[in-house]
């Protein structure tokens, strides 16, 4: 009997997918470490006085493929990979540096965040967009040629000659579609930022409290179209000050941290309807107030929260120690006033979740 002309074979065409399977899991990695590496990568100052632009640098540990290891001195059997749990003179991982793009962290950082007790308002801003066709013409561009009709006119006309069918196309047989802008309706929200500056206010109180609101501005600038930011710095006197000033603004002074608030609500009565305006107050402080203040402060929270969609209060106290604020602030019930104390720089991150994560994972401290 002589041989068949072919033969059957099955080939593993994984094989051929190796570099994008690598590819894919490599990518699958950085992800994975880039939200593990959350808390500390976002309070790095290399970022903080970046201006978005550049990649960031992140610590990864080479991804190496599957393969059997047999040890002879400390093991009888093979084992997939692994680091072994004792001491001993293998060599270490190696660790790589890796650009990340400053957006890929944003997504990581954002996925899931949105401005708490968000609420249509009467007041509007109006967005067009073309993105209905309403009618139909004989003039127009060749993108928007409408063939349906333009067929269907063709039609018309060669069978009203007698000659049912398509062909010889004229100008007369075109059909274009037009389009008409429709609107989008979107609210308003306004962020009221304040710091403060006094005195008692060291470098780790500054830079936690900058970090914070770098991310929070970050944050509206990627999620929201129509957010307007005022800012206000504050010791024993507040005032309104430009971005570029409040981030760099030095410390000095006695705090009362009424001020702040009392100028808040100035702002909002004189500028910022609440029936029109999402509006959303946070404060951070290291918690130091003239004692004699914190009735006025919280008078003034009580009408900042009956008017705002939410009050968030961020403390800086790294040496846990009692301060007059917190202590004066533990009895507000109110579920629109939220609180976060940070006592590492990890707990900036902590600060950002409980203000704008989901509602699921948000906690009063």
């Amino acid at each position: 009997m002589t041989d068949p002309p072919f033969t059957i074979s099955q080939a593993d065409g994984s094989l051929h997918r190796q570099g994008q399977q690598d590819q894919t899991r490599h990518q699958q990695k950085v992800k994975e470490v880039v939200k593990q590496r959350l808390h500390d990568l976002i309070t790095d100052e290399s970022l903080i006085l970046s201006d978005g632009t550049k990649p960031i640098k992140v610590p990864i540990h080479s991804l190496e493929q599957y393969r059997f290891r047999f040890n002879l001195h400390k093991r009888k059997h093979a084992s997939l990979g692994g680091d072994d749990s004792k001491a001993g003179d293998a060599a270490g991982e190696d660790l790589y540096e890796i650009e990340v793009e400053f957006e890929e962290l944003e997504d990581a950082l954002f996925e899931d965040w949105a401005l708490p007790n968000w609420h249509r308002r009467d007041h509007q801003q109006l967005e067009t967009e073309q993105t209905r066709y309403t009618d139909v013409r004989k003039v127009g561009m060749m993108a928007n040629l409408d063939r349906k009709r333009t067929l269907l006119e063709n039609f018309k006309r060669n069978a009203t000659r007698g000659s049912p069918g398509f062909g010889g196309f004229t100008p007369d047989d075109l059909r274009y579609k037009t389009w008409e802008p429709t609107v989008k309706r979107e609210s308003s929200a306004v962020i009221i930022a304040m710091m403060d500056t006094s005195g008692s206010m060291g470098v780790f109180e500054k830079y936690c409290a900058r970090s914070f609101f770098f991310w929070m501005s970050r944050f509206l600038l990627q999620k929201y179209k129509h957010v307007e930011n005022v800012f206000i710095a504050h010791h024993a006197e507040a005032k309104v000050v430009t971005e570029d000033v409040f981030f760099s603004k030095g410390e000095s002074g006695g705090t009362i941290c009424s001020s702040a608030y009392e100028l808040a609500l100035e702002l909002i009565d004189s500028r910022y309807d609440p029936a029109k305006f999402n509006l959303y107050p946070f404060h951070f402080s290291d918690g130091d107030n003239l004692s004699s203040d914190n009735d006025r402060c919280l008078q003034a929270i009580s009408e900042l929260v009956d008017r705002c969609n939410v009050f968030g209060y961020g403390e800086v106290n790294p040496f846990n120690r009692t301060s007059t604020l917190m202590s004066a602030y533990r009895n507000v019930s109110d579920p629109g006033f939220l609180t976060s104390i940070i006592r590492e720089k990890g707990d900036v991150l902590k600060a950002l979740r409980t203000f704008f994560g989901p509602v699921s994972k948000r906690k009063e401290v």
